[in-house]
């Protein structure tokens, strides 16, 4: 007879010694003494905070002519100037990506009529990695004054996320150890050893948080648009096989 002891999202599991069912085969050494031992299976988290590095931006221009040459002619016009206005706010080459260029049809819709052409949509997006935050605001605004007139994201992260998901790791396995102890000692028995360890989740950028479109300013005196990186947390998930002893 075999009985368990569940505590929903902890994860615990109490397997009590007791008599082997009986088997047309014996299984392996080391499946039985599982079997035959008491165990904890436990899950843990270890979380930490730190402040983002480097963030990415995607924007771009959107213009509209009475032809699809023209309206990808115009476009062009303008995401040159974009592209220059990015290089002399210091963003490199490298770190600007295309990542989308479109051409749509536009038509009008009207009440019992049907749809009237009115021209065509170019659309050039592009994303950019700032590596230097100081930069950002400055960077945004001086895109939207060359002719950016669509910013539709901007997300953080970390260059080099390992020291991150190291202290979250430490955080998690000393999680994991105190809730053994805890189990251990409500059940009245003590932490023999860890039979295994596995590792779930990770460091993961955040989704990208909207931004209003807007269009060019008119002003080139405009104060840097503000923009707070605030702080990341970085987490890591894992789950504990332990061997109690009486």
């Amino acid at each position: 007879m075999k009985s368990f002891v569940r505590a929903g999202a902890l994860g615990l599991t109490l397997a009590l010694a007791a008599a082997p069912a009986a088997f047309s085969q014996a299984p392996p050494p080391a499946a039985d003494s599982m079997f035959r031992a008491t165990t904890l299976n436990l899950s843990a988290y270890g979380e930490t905070k730190v402040a983002p590095d480097m963030a990415t931006i995607n924007l771009g221009v959107v213009t509209e002519a009475p032809t699809a040459a023209a309206a990808l002619s115009a476009n062009t016009e303008k995401m040159n100037q974009v592209m220059a206005a990015l290089r002399r706010a210091g963003i490199a080459e490298r770190d600007i990506q295309t990542s989308g260029l479109n051409i749509h049809v536009q038509y009008d819709y009207l009440p019992n009529e049907p749809p009237r052409l009115r021209g065509y949509q170019a659309t050039n997006q592009v994303t950019v990695t700032v590596n230097d935050l100081s930069r950002l605001g400055r960077a945004v605004d001086a895109t939207v004054q060359a002719g950016a007139n669509s910013v539709n994201g901007i997300s953080f992260g970390l260059k080099d996320p390992a020291a991150a998901e190291n202290a979250a790791r430490e955080e998690a396995v000393k999680a994991l150890a105190a809730k053994a102890e805890l189990y251990a000692r409500a059940t009245g028995h003590r932490v023999a050893r860890m039979v295994s360890l596995s590792e779930g989740g990770g460091y993961a950028p955040p989704p990208p948080m909207p931004m209003m479109a807007y269009a060019r300013a008119e002003k080139a005196d405009m104060m840097a648009t503000p923009v707070s990186p605030g702080e990341m947390r970085v987490r890591i998930d894992v789950t504990g096989l332990y061997e109690l002893a009486r």
